[in-house]
């Protein structure tokens, strides 16, 4: 098949697919209004999140029979529209799971060990042992939302931290084991210490951590987001801290990460919320891992392999 890739990869995904026979356009720099131009010559695109695969662009893409999408997200391609054309989508949730999980993990136990904080002081010649007494992850609950890729390989990390670990998923049943309880979302907002969230952005999600639901916690915890950013406002975010109901965050995801487009709402939040200094913030790059930018190459050649071989 003819495949155009239209994001940045990792080249070994070129000579993946050639192996498999498949000629490939690999056009990281490409345009909207260029792929407009050209994808009807293609049966197969690759993406990441640059380009939105909607209505417009996939209706020009005649001859498309898949999709496949490097990572996890897939809220920006017309999911109804590729299944009444009946083209194939494939995602490599797998490919940066590992990685996704350990950011968390690395995050919270920064989060709860002062480690930024103390290392800009330190560079600064302060030495504040007791500002910077810390938390232990022993005995803690920790609640995850969303136990798929990302919700399940974040549990096998936490299995040897002594923790108590809940899990709820609105569309998963049956996935309960010796170290993983499934429960209800009233149980786990009534036993969570700390809240890390691994749902997909969809009408559903979007917005769904407003001030009321993260209120609706039994006691103050901490967040981890490392899924969408539009999960949760900074607005929200920030009354919680206000009130007392949050204790930290570790944020990968904002619900606005183009900072040159913030309303004038969103950037005043944003910069009090990035005052504070039990936030750690990064840049979308909790499945970014070098590891992972080759394993979401193997995973996405796979599927394509399987399903068109």
């Amino acid at each position: 098949m003819k495949i155009l890739i239209i994001d940045e990869m990792h080249l070994s995904i070129i000579s993946m697919l050639e192996k498999e026979g498949h000629e490939v356009t690999y056009s990281p720099k490409i345009t909207r209004e260029e792929i407009l131009q050209q994808v009807s010559e293609f049966e197969g695109l690759i993406i990441r999140s640059k380009t939105p695969m909607d209505r417009e662009l996939l209706e020009k893409a005649e001859n498309l029979k898949f999709i496949g999408r490097a990572g996890a997200g897939l809220d920006q391609i017309d999911l109804n529209y590729l299944e009444k054309r009946g083209v194939k989508l494939f995602h490599a949730a797998k490919g940066n799971r590992d990685a996704v999980a350990e950011h968390a993990l690395g995050g919270l136990l920064a989060l709860f060990n002062h480690v930024i904080k103390a290392d800009q002081e330190v560079r600064k010649g302060i030495w504040d042992r007791e500002g910077n007494r810390g938390h232990e992850l022993m005995g803690k609950t920790v609640g995850i939302m969303g136990y798929g890729n990302m919700g399940k390989s974040f549990a096998k990390r936490l299995a040897g931290f002594g923790v108590k670990i809940l899990a709820f998923d609105k569309y998963k049943t049956g996935f309960g084991n010796e170290s993983v309880q499934e429960v209800s979302w009233k149980k786990l907002k009534e036993e969570a210490d700390i809240l890390s969230i691994h749902v997909p952005l969809t009408p559903e999600t979007r917005d769904f951590f407003t001030f009321e639901e993260l209120k609706s916690f039994a006691k103050p915890f901490w967040l981890i987001n490392t899924a969408r950013g539009e999960v949760i406002s900074f607005a929200a975010l920030n009354q919680a801290f206000d009130q007392g109901i949050l204790r930290g965050a570790v944020l990968d995801v904002l619900e606005n990460e183009k900072f040159q487009k913030f309303t004038v709402a969103q950037k005043e939040e944003f910069e009090k919320l990035a005052k504070r200094e039990n936030v750690i913030f990064s840049p979308h790059v909790a499945g970014w891992t070098f590891e992972s930018y080759v394993k979401i190459n193997e995973v996405l050649v796979g599927k394509i392999k399987k399903e068109f071989s």
